[in-house]
């Protein structure tokens, strides 16, 4: 008797555990987002951390920081000291992005379907013409703007978006761009 008590009391204790870790995973919100994009500010492609401001909410103001990295024009000087001449050239190389921006997400709190809204700028390490032309400058800075819909669970799980991103290159012209990512929310 005293088993079959001692058994009881072990499967209730224990079922009441889990249903209160159960209940703690429900009520947990994602409002963080780490995801991979393809496009958008990170140029070509781009790792990213997104969080909204307030700890418990899943819309509303929010931030986003990755690295990236493009492939572009990248002036190269060099001087001819026997002949006192100066070279310069472009030359395709890699470059990496440091994209970082503010967003809000509009949507309903009980849905994994929102839409986002922000800008930002992309730092480069090399001063790069994104685009073939020549009277574009060579910058180190672009800004962009993004326009995405987002497939976010409420309490976390992968993540799906994809939209328009356009870019505001280094000598100020506006460049349409799109992004897609794919990522885990938590």
């Amino acid at each position: 008797m005293k088993k079959l008590f001692s058994l009881i009391i072990t499967v209730t204790v224990l079922s009441m555990t889990l249903h209160q870790s159960l209940s703690a995973q429900e009520e947990r919100i994602a409002n963080k987002l780490f995801y991979t994009e393809l496009g958008g500010p990170g140029v070509y492609m781009s790792v990213n951390f997104d969080s909204r401001f307030q700890s418990k909410e899943r819309l509303g103001f929010g931030f986003r920081l990755g690295a990236g990295f493009g492939v572009g024009n990248i002036k190269t000087r060099w001087v001819d000291h026997q002949w006192n001449y100066t070279y310069t050239e472009y030359i395709k190389r890699t470059y990496y992005t440091i994209p970082a921006g503010l967003n809000y997400v509009f949507g309903k709190p009980d849905s994994d379907q929102t839409f986002e809204v922000g800008a930002g700028a992309t730092f480069l390490t090399h001063e790069v013409s994104l685009y073939t032309r020549e009277k574009e400058k060579e910058g180190h800075v672009i800004g962009f703007f993004t326009f995405m819909y987002r497939k976010m669970p409420v309490n976390g799980g992968y993540s799906f978006r994809i939209g328009l991103t356009p870019i505001i290159g280094t000598a100020g012209e506006l460049r349409a761009m799109g992004a897609i990512g794919f990522g885990y929310a938590f």
